[in-house]
């Protein structure tokens, strides 16, 4: 298995919109390709709603202390006739089986289950959590491609691009490719300045 993107750098500037990056690739013999994108991990803090007196205020709050700022998926085939289940939960294939787990002591199975549907959903309204799985196609019986696409809003850091070639099931093969997302010109001086020198911003 060998795979590239077609850049390595995601650069954010004032006009920035989104970006489309391309990933290509070579197998050797038959199987199926899975790419799994990932934006650096943090904490996330959830907040519940209620209403109070006729009033919405926050009245629970969870904090998640790993999750993907970014997540997105592409494949050859369907996820769940590539591999089993297993396979799938090990490396992460699948917003289903990405790791969101909260402290037992924090939130029983039932709770955590839904604070965590609640983070999936937020972040896929956001458009940084994938919400189907986009298609790797082959061109020929060697050849891959596939799109990886940035919304406007996607967080900056060193994102994570993961390459899988599955046979019978298994995994035999996996590549990871950084991407590095990051402010550039104008912008980012200014992101700079005003993290470095937050007085003299102010």
């Amino acid at each position: 298995l060998v795979a590239d993107l077609s850049q390595h750098l995601v650069g954010i500037t004032t006009g920035f919109s989104g970006a489309d990056v391309l990933l290509f690739g070579a197998v050797e013999g038959q199987g199926d390709v899975v790419v799994v994108t990932r934006g650096p991990d943090r904490p996330v803090v959830m907040h519940r709603k209620s209403r109070v007196l006729g009033v919405w205020v926050n009245t629970a709050s969870m904090t998640f202390d790993r999750a993907p700022s970014f997540y997105g998926i592409a494949s050859s085939r369907p996820l769940d006739e590539i591999a089993p289940a297993t396979v799938l939960a090990r490396h992460e294939m699948g917003i289903e089986h990405l790791r969101l787990e909260l402290a037992r002591a924090k939130a029983s199975p039932n709770v955590a289950a839904e604070w965590r549907a609640g983070l999936i959903r937020n972040l896929q309204r956001l458009g940084l959590y994938a919400s189907t799985v986009r298609n790797v196609t082959f061109l020929g019986n060697r050849l891959f491609r596939t799109q990886i696409s940035l919304p406007a809003n996607v967080p900056t850091g060193t994102y994570q691009v993961q390459v899988y070639l599955i046979q019978e099931g298994r995994v035999v093969s996996a590549q990871t490719t950084p991407l590095n997302v990051s402010k550039i010109g104008g912008e980012a001086l200014v992101f700079d300045f005003a993290y470095e020198r937050p007085a003299a911003y102010g």
